[in-house]
């Protein structure tokens, strides 16, 4: 598939992977969804991803990791049947973890039919540099049935820049306040990164739907 062209999911149910190819000094991947109602999350329990691994309806559950050779793969399950009425579109994404997508080779995204295994879309990306969050398509309702739409697009401000865009605002957590200036400079200890913790953002307008 070509970047912004859509495809007819005929499915109940679909296996989302996304793959790359792995090695030294090549950045770790984590796959992850958003639930949107009117272009927006309803809360942060409609962010799938490693540390909240199912949704709250079991429509969505992030599956994990797959090595296979040098490639890797993350995987993400849609039950499409199952998937709330009032959840308009599915966005399917990524993170970047020690670099940039630009860093990544053989980007690539596939809808397989849960039932038969049968590819259903492949979006493979081709022109990531800088970002290190990535959208790389989602499913979404249209005239009664679902699609997948190749999108592409990347954030250089990460995962919370994807979030925010979403509707989920990351709170930083608080740095300690700095110790008291000592004769001579000590050693500063590596931080320990801490879950970051997502809250809902007031509501916006919803733009325009770009789906055909």
């Amino acid at each position: 598939m070509q970047k912004g062209t859509n495809v007819r999911i005929p499915a109940a149910a679909v296996r989302v992977e996304l793959g790359w190819r792995t090695g030294s000094g090549i950045p770790d991947v984590d796959a992850s969804a958003l639930l949107l109602s009117a272009g927006k999350v309803r809360s942060d329990a409609d962010f799938v991803f490693y540390n909240q691994a199912v949704h709250s309806s079991g429509a969505v559950r992030h599956e994990g990791k797959r090595p296979a050779g040098d490639s890797v793969t993350d995987a993400l399950s849609v039950n499409l049947a199952a998937v709330e009425p009032s959840i308009e579109t599915v966005v399917l994404a990524a993170s970047a973890d020690g670099g940039t997508f630009g860093q990544v080779p053989g980007l690539h995204i596939r809808v397989l039919d849960a039932a038969s295994g049968a590819e259903l879309a492949r979006f493979d990306s081709s022109d990531a540099t800088v970002e290190t969050a990535y959208v790389l398509g989602e499913l979404y309702r249209r005239q009664g049935e679902w699609k997948f739409r190749a999108v592409g697009q990347g954030y250089s401000s990460g995962l919370e820049g994807l979030a925010t865009d979403f509707g989920i605002t990351v709170d930083e957590p608080q740095q300690a306040a700095p110790a008291a200036p000592a004769p001579a400079p000590a050693q500063e200890r590596p931080r320990t990164p801490a879950r970051r913790r997502c809250r809902r953002r007031p509501p916006r307008r919803p733009r325009p739907s770009p789906y055909a």
